[in-house]
């Protein structure tokens, strides 16, 4: 009998899958690669290495592609996007400017910053923006997420696996961060971005998405928006209830009109973990979202 673990990455009855089904991740996803250029040498990598300048949008996609992969993708397809972002990051250099000297994109310090940076900001915004997720669900997360880092070559065991172990990696980290002229550069884009030319028929739109990118920067951690200084500040009270509402309103899209926002190639995959759900006896009827309600599993499963 096949079991849900040969169907997808992450069931449906982890709290991964609880998180990232939710719609507060557009949020969390742009503020974590807000958090992510902080690091000078993360952000050098990615300015000399991508087309971030010209499609800080297209990065978010990739991201969320990848994401997707490793918790609805199955096995196989999280296996092969592992093998393809390894392969790749073990090609690239990064040439410091100030030092001189050339690091591996590879390095396992900066690839600890990016995932740490990106899980935390998923949990963050999820948890502020309403979704129930208790201390205990919390810190599974972050031990479930010890999966995901590993595609990308780290160590599970190197990696933050609960809530005051991703404290203490962040309170160790911030006197290595600093506010460059790339980060500086990064988060005004992605408050203001390039759309990529297969969504260019929602340019109509683009004046709104700057309250958005707004609300991803207004949702870093304080000592991040004092880094920055890009706006200025909002009472805290009044950025959860933009975020609140924001959560709601994504959360009422039609599943097929959300998916819209994803590449071709992560719809496509979307599509089949659905199909092979539904093969495997799960209601698939309200899409990948309707399977996070807790009524649909055994008492406890979601403790």
């Amino acid at each position: 009998m096949v079991g849900v673990e040969d169907i997808v990455v992450q069931p449906p009855h982890s709290v991964t899958w609880r998180i990232h089904v939710d719609r507060a991740m557009w949020v969390g996803g742009v503020r974590g690669l807000m958090l992510q250029a902080l690091h000078p040498l993360a952000m050098r990598g990615v300015w000399q290495n991508s087309d971030f300048r010209t499609d800080p949008f297209g990065r978010l996609r990739r991201t969320a592609d990848f994401v997707g992969r490793v918790t609805y993708g199955s096995p196989e397809e999280a296996d092969e996007v592992g093998r393809r972002v390894r392969g790749i990051h073990k090609a690239l250099r990064i040439k410091d400017p100030d030092t001189g000297t050339t690091h591996r994109v590879d390095d396992p310090e900066l690839l600890l910053w990016v995932h740490c940076a990106e899980v935390i900001s998923y949990l963050e915004t999820a948890r502020r923006g309403g979704l129930r997720v208790t201390d205990r669900q919390a810190d599974r997360y972050l031990a479930e997420q010890r999966r995901s880092a590993a595609y990308v070559g780290l160590h599970p065991e190197d990696v933050p696996g609960s809530v005051a172990e991703m404290d203490a990696y962040f309170a160790a980290m911030r006197p290595s961060l600093a506010l460059t002229p790339e980060a500086a550069s990064a988060v005004r884009f992605l408050m203001w971005p390039r759309l990529p030319d297969d969504l260019r028929y929602l340019s109509f739109g683009k004046p709104l998405y700057f309250p958005f990118g707004a609300l991803c920067y207004l949702t870093l951690p304080g000592w991040a928006r004092r880094m920055y200084g890009a706006l200025p500040e909002v009472p805290a009270p009044a950025v959860t209830a933009a975020l609140t509402a924001f959560r709601f309103a994504a959360n009422q899209l039609p599943e097929k009109v959300h998916h819209l926002a994803f590449m071709p190639s992560t719809r496509a995959m979307l599509a089949a973990s659905r199909v092979r759900l539904t093969e495997a006896g799960y209601d698939t009827s309200q899409g990948l979202r309707g399977l996070t309600d807790p009524r649909r599993w055994p008492p406890g499963v979601l403790p």
